[in-house]
């Protein structure tokens, strides 16, 4: 049977060229020590950056007081409502004078730099100017992912979060929809100060934002410096508590600085650049790299309501036919999801592709079948390829590798961005990336015992992550990612297993029935993959007229495509022995889809055990199939 692909066009574009990229090539130098540690810095120097976000609205703002800043749906996917630079300043600068004089009877002094403002709920216009407000003031945001808020039912995280920051403010856009979790924090400190946007017992958003500034600000601002903490932001809590990281405004500024060093001079074109982000900004990529790089570019913000996830991810193409973005940003997923549906409607590809410089991916692997398929739609709407990039990092070191150069090659993590150092340590068969410089948090808030753990003796950051050379004769052809040192697994037969390089291939093979995958057998004797179908794939299934049920279909073509798989593989290490299809989707609630949409792989193999030891039963049941 072949593939779905209703109007896709050939995916045979391997001759045609790309659209130009204005970033300078790869260009590092490499320490090989007789341990076997490698050190990598580039040969660009860092451009240069903002002395703070505070001082960068503020010098947007005076640049270009009428343009479009950020624009937010009205409910019901209304029509968009927005702020202009200017207007923004004026609401940031009076939130920063409530933050610093307090409001009688509410706050009974000023917030100090060790205090901080809490922010419940996802990204908004009002999150926006709370966060830059309390930047200006000099004290810390801790934006929360909303779903400590509202999924969880005893709050546990959420407690904990509040425990280690200690806020004496907190936001929430909507004081209804967050009143179980207010109830709870003013449980812990009735003295705290709610805002919300109604204002129902609470303090009004407006009339914080209205408060009238004072030369208290320019001084407060005037204080504000590298060194100082901008934000808390908190790791994913996947593997235990999250953990809270002080973001300095220095390790921010020092990202943009590193971009700035692989630009090129090229003139950059007259039109405001616009980007829709769907992304948390309780995450590192969107709520740090992807903000400031709108700031930086003095672009306009689409907050896009969407996610890839099936029945929310067509919000995202409504907001596509309407915002023509200059680069397009996020989880693999979602570039799955997006090719499907540019596949089988030209006027969403021309609308996508009208301004697009290039695309950029993080967080997982691109598959090489999603990339073909983004390549092909490029070459029909534009004639040329598109460029990929991809940036890596943590919410311990910001973005610190960029794929910085076009490259025909997916699953790459790029180069350290100037200023940057990244050690590659052995540890096993592999090489653990470790990072220093000016991006990286100099350790966890009030948790020294893990702060010490996180560094190595020369003060490098341990990620965890495993990455190589390309060529190891070429270290300029880059870094690719070679799974999670601790993600990773061995067969009862000793043989290492690599999930992160595993499970795209999978994916990829199994493409467009399957939209992603989880990866089995630790400590057994082969590998099993449990596979979640992709709506597309299942329709095309169902309207085919041929004998079988979809679901028998759909078996009999994962047999054959993991057979294909297996026949090249290699040893045991990449095989696959069984699988087993998921019909539940992976379930936010249950935290199996992290806040970024990429899929929580230990989460999914506790929650679905019974599925996973079904896989490796002596005689499988329903549902599992050999390959």
């Amino acid at each position: 049977m072949s593939p779905p692909d209703g109007a896709s066009p050939s995916r045979d574009v391997s001759s045609v060229p790309f659209k130009p990229l204005a970033m300078k090539g790869p260009d590092v130098s490499v320490e090989r020590r007789a341990d076997g540690t490698i050190v990598i810095t580039s040969n660009h120097a860092p451009g240069e950056g903002p002395r703070s976000i505070a001082h960068l609205i503020a010098r947007k703002a005076a640049e270009h007081p009428d343009r479009p800043y950020i624009k937010q749906r009205e409910p019901g996917h209304g029509p968009w409502r927005g702020v202009t630079y200017g207007q923004a300043l004026r609401a940031i600068e009076g939130i920063a004078q409530f933050l610093l004089k307090g409001k009688e009877g509410l706050l009974d002094r000023g917030l100090k730099a060790d205090d901080s403002v809490m922010i419940l709920s996802g990204n908004s216009i009002e999150h926006a100017l709370m966060t830059l407000g309390a930047y200006t003031a000099g004290v810390p945001a801790a934006p929360i992912s909303p779903a400590y808020s509202l999924i969880s039912t005893d709050h546990a995280k959420l407690k904990h979060c509040f425990d280690k920051v200690a806020p004496r403010v907190v936001f929430a856009q909507n004081g209804a929809l967050f009143a179980k979790a207010l109830e709870t924090l003013k449980a812990i400190d009735p003295t705290i100060a709610v805002i919300t946007l109604d204002g129902e017992g609470a303090i009004p958003f407006a009339e914080v934002a209205g408060t009238q500034p004072t030369a208290a600000v320019a001084a407060a601002l005037e204080a504000v410096g590298p060194s100082t903490v901008a934000k808390y932001l908190f790791t994913s809590g996947s593997t235990g508590l999250p953990k809270a990281v002080p973001q300095t405004h220095g390790m921010m500024a020092g990202v943009i600085a590193g971009q700035e060093g692989i630009r090129t001079d090229t003139p950059e074109p007259d039109e405001v650049p616009q980007s829709l982000e769907w992304m948390p900004w309780s995450h590192i990529s969107a709520g740090n790299i992807g903000f400031n790089g709108v700031l930086w570019a003095g672009g306009t913000l689409h907050i896009d309501e969407g996610k890839p996830l099936p029945g929310m991810f067509e919000t995202t193409i409504k907001n596509l036919y309407e915002v023509s973005p200059i680069v397009f940003g996020s989880a693999p997923i979602a570039f799955s999801m997006l090719a499907e549906a540019m596949e089988n409607d030209p006027t969403l590809r021309a609308s996508f592709f009208k301004n697009l410089r290039y695309m950029g991916y993080g967080g997982a692997t691109l598959s090489n079948d999603v990339y073909d398929r983004i390549q092909a739609l490029a070459v029909a709407e534009t004639g040329q390829r598109i460029p990929l990039t991809t940036m890596y990092g943590a919410t311990e070191t910001q973005g610190i590798t960029v794929t910085h150069w076009i490259t025909e090659r997916v699953g790459l993590v790029g180069l350290p961005l100037p200023g940057i150092q990244l050690k590659l340590a052995p540890s096993g068969s592999k090489y653990e990336v470790r990072v220093k410089g000016p991006t990286v948090a100099a350790g966890y808030h009030k948790d020294p015992e893990r702060t010490s753990a996180a560094f190595d003796e020369e003060g490098f950051y341990k990620l965890g992550d495993a990455a190589r050379f390309v060529d190891p004769e070429d270290p300029a052809k880059g870094l690719v990612f070679d799974g999670r040192v601790t993600e990773d697994f061995k067969l009862d037969s000793g043989t290492w297993v690599s999930v992160g390089v595993l499970r795209p291939d999978v994916v990829a093979a199994c493409s467009p029935y399957i939209h992603d995958a989880v990866i089995t057998g630790q400590d057994k004797p082969f590998i099993g993959a449990m596979l979640w179908p992709s709506p597309t794939g299942l329709a095309a299934l169902v309207a085919d007229p041929g004998p079988g049920t979809p679901l028998e279909k759909l078996v009999a073509i994962l047999r054959d495509r993991l057979g294909a798989f297996n026949a090249t593989a290699g040893g045991s290490s990449r095989r696959i022995g069984r699988f087993t299809i998921l019909t539940e989707p992976p379930s936010i609630d249950a935290g199996e889809i992290t806040d970024k949409g990429y899929v929580n792989q230990r989460c999914t193999l506790d929650r679905r055990n019974e599925r996973v030891e079904g896989l490796y039963a002596k005689e499988p049941g329903d549902g599992v199939f050999a390959v």
